[in-house]
């Protein structure tokens, strides 16, 4: 996470637009109730506050769409784990097109990375074990930047018979990939192109490489909201789109099935089975997901989709409020039109937001415009000014990181769109907010939009002390903050 702490205060501008996709409906002609839609809306808003974008479809239409701003129609997200039900499509397609079997022998594809002298057990895994995390290994095996992934992945021990012991293992999702590239001669991203993502509409989807070029397959692909929904959909239609086969059935329905056990608690949807880079739900439905709540959720029984992006650490907690609030309101035939549910479901959606950062504090007009200088540290962070614009009611936070100063300006209570632009980094589309939350301490919230990644940036003035307190909202270390102090460049003067 550092590198999100590293850019939470840089900003330049940026521009999107909306395009509609997929058919629109209201809820109630798709045989939805708007309430019951308002009401998971409400819960997630009230309860949860980690919500970045929604979208339900029933019967292939959307009956409901909301993003919280800044997140927006047209921003790519990051799937984190989602990727890999992407993945398992393209082993999929790559089987019916006769490259490989799933009872071919991992070893089979990598005979160079392969151990001199390898264990019946790792001779014996098989691409669906992969496909089902059950290649048998206890741990999963480390990804460097100093060692070939796959190398990594066939030296790891496999202490049990590959199929009969559960691991979720990000790992097997990018052995996957690289057999898909070892037998098609290109990246799964590319691979996926013309059978998938454009089909679909998908359009400029990315997806992050390994050390070796490879397509991460766990993780790393990025595409809108809609995009998640329309694969749901063609999920839902069993691999076909606007009359043509893009996926086969068979595929569809071996990989959504319960091939694995993964747990006995009747209560979590992590516990109803795995099958081919899909996760089994309660109430009959599969699903995708990613880290911090990316979710594309299919439910065969009531042919609905359900789409949704978000920042948040107890995953559980959505699909709880899909099945109390949605689940009840989808009924077996259209509804009579509810003109007041209907509009207040729009305009709530309309309206929906991150909490911009407020605050009512009155700055110490010393502190405007002087700077502070940091130590060495990890973040690069060198300086950092604060300067007031009356006239825009904003303030700009002016930081140098790694020899260059960026400018970001944050204004109260309001988003501010713009683009992170840090050198060493992939340009971070971001949006920014700030006030006076006391009358020493300068508060910041950056939104990295196209992730689920909001940071809290403080700036707490003590004398001619800065005192810098970073946090994120998710992460996947067990810290995720960081402290800085820094020193007015007059008093180090002296």
């Amino acid at each position: 996470m550092k590198i999100y702490f590293a850019i939470a205060l840089i900003v330049l501008n940026a521009n999107f637009c909306h395009a509609a996709d997929l058919p629109r409906s209201t809820p109630e002609e798709q045989g939805v109730s708007s309430a019951g839609i308002l009401s998971f809306i409400e819960a997630t808003d009230k309860d949860i506050d980690s919500l970045n974008s929604f979208m339900m479809l029933r019967h292939g239409k959307v009956v409901a769409e909301g993003w919280w701003s800044p997140y927006h129609p047209q921003a790519p997200h990051s799937l984190y784990s989602l990727s890999k039900s992407f993945t398992s499509t393209a082993v999929g397609l790559a089987i019916s097109e006769g490259k490989l079997s799933v009872d071919d022998p991992v070893i089979k594809f990598f005979p160079e990375e392969t151990p001199s002298e390898p264990s019946n057990n790792l001779k014996s895994m098989r691409v669906s074990d992969l496909l089902r995390m059950a290649t048998g290994q206890q741990t999963e095996p480390p990804r460097t930047s100093d060692v070939a992934w796959v190398k990594t992945f066939l030296a790891h021990p496999v202490p049990f018979k590959p199929g009969t012991h559960f691991l979720y293992n990000t790992s097997a999702t990018y052995m996957q990939s690289a057999i898909v590239q070892k037998v098609t001669g290109t990246t799964v991203l590319d691979y996926l192109k013309p059978r998938l993502f454009e089909p679909l509409g998908i359009e400029n989807p990315t997806w992050e490489v390994s050390p070796q070029g490879i397509s991460t397959g766990g993780y790393g692909l990025s595409v809108r909201t809609e995009d998640i929904a329309k694969f749901g959909q063609l999920y839902l239609q069993k691999g076909v789109w606007q009359g043509k086969q893009l996926v086969p059935k068979e595929w569809i329905e071996a990989a959504t099935a319960r091939q694995v056990s993964n747990g006995s608690n009747p209560a979590s949807d992590w516990d109803q089975g795995y099958g081919y880079q899909f996760w089994r739900c309660r109430h009959g439905a599969y699903r995708g997901d990613g880290a911090f709540g990316q979710y594309c959720i299919v439910l065969p029984e009531q042919d609905a989709v359900i789409a949704i992006t978000s920042g948040l650490k107890d995953m559980q907690s959505v699909m709880n409020l899909v099945w109390d609030k949605l689940l009840p309101a989808i009924k077996s035939s259209p509804l009579a039109a509810n003109l007041e549910s209907q509009t207040k479901l729009s305009q709530t959606l309309k309206a929906l937001t991150l909490r911009p950062q407020v605050g009512s504090g009155s700055p110490q007009k010393e502190i405007l415009g002087k700077t502070f200088v940091f130590a060495s540290n990890d973040h690069k962070l060198e300086s950092l000014i604060l300067e007031q614009d009356d006239k825009e009611k904003s303030v700009a936070v002016v930081t140098r990181f790694d020899g260059i100063d960026y400018r970001t300006t944050c204004r109260n209570g309001q988003w501010t769109m713009g683009k992170s632009g840090w050198s060493t980094l992939r340009e971070q589309p971001i949006a920014s907010s700030g006030a006076w939350t006391t009358d020493d301490t300068y508060t910041a919230r950056i939104c990295f939009y196209e992730t689920p990644f909001v940071v809290t940036a403080s700036f707490k003035f003590v004398g001619n002390e800065v005192h810098y307190l970073a946090k994120t909202n998710v992460g996947f270390g067990p810290k995720n903050e960081f402290q800085l102090v820094g020193t007015s460049s007059v008093n180090s003067q002296k």
